[in-house]
């Protein structure tokens, strides 16, 4: 399971200059760059101390924030220029793709790296279907003609991945990266895009039948001109 445990102290936050007056407190000017010093401990701060303070709020309000910044830089998904981790070297590693990935699910959380990478999936019927891969590592491998129905693949790195003729009827494939991949007649009917990128990506007679997916997702997709006349009216394309 990954954890955070990123200590957020003696942050600096820079300006110019603050001069205030708030609670009977009179702020003189203060000049910054002022060091913050956040911490998750609760303290009490007595009424003269809190007079001394005069960044009380400001303080608050920068913790936050900084907060917030490594809550979001802790996230598993890869990123495009992000280097990925080494493949791994567990024997049947291609194997788990039939057991799936069930911690943190559409979040993407693991204990470990899903790892699919050059694993080999052609023709696959039974055994991918309704499976959770979400966040999992699946760079060109080859899931051509599978059967993909119903799985859930949320923030999976699909970069150069072949998926042609692969069914994902039914799935829910939001925040994907397919980028270059190929899905060449891959089967999107009645299933889940949010977020997903395709950049140049083959999607030649690929079918977008009730696919669901936000519109400015779908105006990115639509700028990809490998998509047939037919996808292009399923998908509403102008």
């Amino acid at each position: 399971m990954v954890t955070l445990s990123t200590p957020l102290s003696h942050n600096t936050l820079s300006s110019s200059q603050l001069s205030t007056k708030r609670h009977g407190c009179l702020l003189q000017q203060l000049h910054l760059p002022l060091r913050i010093s956040c911490s998750s401990a609760y303290k009490r701060v007595p009424k003269t101390e809190e007079c001394s303070s005069p960044f009380k709020e400001l303080r608050t309000v920068a913790c936050g924030l900084l907060a917030v910044c490594t809550v979001a830089t802790a996230s598993p998904v890869i990123a495009a220029n992000q280097r990925l981790p080494p493949l791994s070297t567990e024997p049947n590693r291609c194997e788990r793709a039939f057991v799936g990935n069930t911690i943190g699910q559409a979040n993407g959380v693991y204990d470990k790296p899903l790892d699919l990478r050059f694993c080999d999936y052609t023709n696959e019927k039974s055994n991918l279907k309704g499976k959770t891969l979400s966040a999992a590592l699946m760079a060109d491998a080859k899931f051509d003609g599978a059967d993909m129905s119903e799985a859930v693949m949320s923030k999976a790195y699909a970069v150069g991945g072949s998926f042609k003729g692969t069914d994902f009827s039914n799935a829910v494939l939001d925040r994907v990266n397919f980028g270059k991949a190929n899905l060449q007649g891959a089967i999107f009917k009645n299933t889940v895009l949010s977020g997903s990128t395709f950049d140049d990506a083959q999607l030649e007679d690929a079918v977008f039948e009730d696919t669901i997916i936000g519109y400015i997702d779908l105006q990115k997709l639509c700028t990809n001109k490998t998509i047939s006349a037919e996808g292009r009216a399923e998908l509403g394309c102008r």
